[in-house]
């Protein structure tokens, strides 16, 4: 009790309560914050949050008069993937696509089609396990699996022309083929409206609730593209709505030589291709053109 007094006597009764106030709004936000990453980890409520996979194929290729080769494998931790390879006639390389995080393969025939008649490539998309007919349940360590089970395959397929590869990834995708363009040898790498960061979108999307430190899903875009050692092209659409601008600026400015920028005026996250029109596949055509170039002639 003696203490008790003293200590009241040179603080005063005031500050004790204040004192006391305080520690319990940090107890309380400190138990929040607690319960809140139990939440995301015991749940993985982020993962539903990130990813949304459609599990039915809408269309194949051949809708849109493309012949294609109807692909599964196998990752090596056992999963069973799906995916098309779409030959070209004359193929000038071939294009490895990583889609972003909605829908499944079939709802990219549009944009496949052009791809293929305009750039003049051989186009080889797959399915994240999770989605459409690729089995088990995505995450972010599990989508870097299926990157290198399609890699893998690829290589075995093309042969001596594997270093053919051009790594396209939109969104989502463009963090995967990032992480593959470290992992892998390739001609160049696209990116399409990528982001910096998981936690930096969260922040963006979630602006009063700083939740980024909490979630275990990271795709540190700008941490990677530091890593990669082949010619860089970035494009992005000035009035995205869902990846800001400025984050593809961002991963460019990080990136290092060789590399390219192309904003495309007026395009949002999804219609890039469409807002963009002839030129933007004129800058697909150009990028491939020019990675043909620097590429060492073993790997031609």
């Amino acid at each position: 009790m003696r203490g008790c007094c003293a200590f009241e006597k040179r603080t005063g009764v005031a500050d004790i309560f204040s004192l006391n106030v305080s520690l319990r709004v940090a107890l309380l936000r400190t138990l929040c914050f607690v319960a809140l990453f139990a939440l995301l980890t015991a749940c993985r409520i982020e993962d539903g949050m990130i990813f949304h996979p459609s599990p039915t194929l809408a269309r194949t290729p051949r809708q849109v008069g493309l012949e294609f080769e109807d692909i599964f494998f196998t990752t090596r931790d056992g999963v069973r993937l799906n995916g098309w390879f779409i030959p070209h006639p004359e193929p000038r390389s071939t294009l490895v696509w990583f889609h972003g995080n909605a829908g499944n393969i079939s709802h990219r025939i549009d944009n496949i089609k052009l791809l293929h008649d305009k750039v003049k490539v051989n186009v080889f998309i797959f399915d994240y396990r999770g989605y459409g007919r690729s089995e088990g349940r995505a995450s972010e360590a599990g989508t870097y699996l299926d990157g290198e089970a399609a890699l893998d395959l690829l290589r075995k397929k093309l042969g001596a022309k594997s270093g053919k590869m051009i790594l396209f990834g939109r969104s989502l995708g463009a963090a995967v083929a990032t992480e593959m363009a470290t992992r892998f040898v390739s001609q160049g790498l696209i990116l399409e409206s990528p982001f910096v960061s998981i936690p930096e979108m969260a922040r963006i999307v979630l602006p009063f609730l700083p939740i980024g430190f909490l979630l275990q899903t990271r795709y540190d875009v700008g941490a990677t593209i530091k890593k990669i050692k082949v010619p860089l092209l970035v494009l992005h659409g000035d009035r995205d709505e869902i990846v800001p601008f400025s984050h593809g600026k961002t991963i460019f400015d990080k990136a290092p030589e060789p590399k390219k920028f192309f904003a495309i005026p007026g395009a949002s996250h999804n219609d890039t291709y469409i807002v963009g029109g002839e030129n933007y596949f004129q800058q697909l055509k150009e990028f491939v053109d020019w990675t043909e170039a620097k590429a060492a002639p073993a790997d031609r």
